[in-house]
Formats: structure tokens, sequence, C-alpha cells
């Protein structure tokens, strides 16, 4: 299994976002600034494994 565990910080606001028309970026609906990060972590018989990094 290799899950991605993005999260998604927003200085302000409620939290909420809105998909933006491209289908890939994201958008605070207040207008906070954001910043969002990614690590994706295989889980192996052998324990996780770490595959990317910020």
């Amino acid at each position: 299994m290799v899950p991605a565990i993005e999260p998604m910080f927003v200085a302000g606001g409620d939290g909420r976002y809105r998909v933006a028309p491209d289908g890939w970026r994201l958008h605070s609906v207040s207008g906070a600034r954001a910043a969002h990060s990614e690590h994706t972590v295989a889980v192996t018989d052998d324990g996780p494994r770490v595959l990317a990094l910020p």
C-alpha cells in the first residue's frame, strides 16, 4: 500500500477550500494564504518506507 499524506495549512479562514477550474489547484475560500506539502509512504512487509520528502 502506498498512501500519500497531503496536509494543507491555511493562515486564518475556516479551512474550507475550492478547486480551480483546471481541476488541480486549490484555493482557500476566504482568500487566506495556504501551503501544501506531501509525504508518500510505502507500507511494506519490512515496515514503512518514506518515498517523498518535502
